[in-house]
């Protein structure tokens, strides 16, 4: 916990009803909640953590475990809200704006993809990634799960998990690489560039 108090300390107290104590892991896990809802398409991430964490109210008095355990469980249910969200929508389509997209929640992994790459370019590289393993990198990275963790969230085996997240980041560096390119050459001046003799 990064308030101070002792894991079991919080728990313990958020299981007898302490306001304070689940207060303390909401903010302790709300913004990676909301960041992973977000960058999955959630018509309403916002909406979705909030469901996510009414889930996680109800059901606390049951849970056992360590700070890890908690983190795999309330990414679960999120993970179960954003499918429901999934089915619903396609039920029925809506439109969906880009200028509804906001900025991910900080971290160091965040930060330097957001300032290496504008948000959107972050959302467009990882939006066209396969669900499976868009939800895995988004799990590790944004979530900081473990591969073990990420397969009980998404119902896998470990190896599966470390396929697609394999898969995921070879796409990624493709998609990373080709966009350096690209900066790279809009930035070199035309009469700079070499000259395409024969060429029409």
């Amino acid at each position: 916990m990064r308030t101070g108090v002792a894991f079991d300390d919080v728990l313990a107290a958020a299981q007898a009803g302490a306001a304070w104590a689940f207060e303390t892991l909401y903010r302790d896990l709300a913004p990676a909640v909301t960041g992973y809802l977000r960058l999955h398409g959630a018509a309403e991430p916002d909406d979705l953590a909030s469901e996510t964490f009414l889930g996680v109210f109800r059901g606390l008095s049951g849970f056992a475990g360590d700070e890890d355990a908690l983190r795999s469980w309330v990414f679960t249910i999120a993970h179960r809200r954003l499918v429901d969200d999934w089915r619903r929508r396609s039920r029925r389509p809506q439109l969906t704006d880009d200028a509804d997209l906001a900025l991910l929640p900080g971290g160091d992994a965040e930060d330097d993809a957001l300032t290496r790459f504008g948000t959107e370019d972050v959302h467009r590289m990882c939006a066209g990634l396969p669900d499976d393993q868009r939800s895995v990198l988004l799990l590790r990275v944004l979530a900081d799960l473990t591969v073990e963790q990420v397969a009980t969230v998404m119902g896998r085996s470990v190896g599966s998990v470390k396929a697609l997240q394999r898969r995921g980041l070879r796409a990624l560096r493709e998609r990373i690489e080709n966009s350096s390119e690209e900066t790279l050459r809009s930035r070199v001046p035309l009469d700079a560039r070499p000259a395409m003799t024969g060429m029409r």
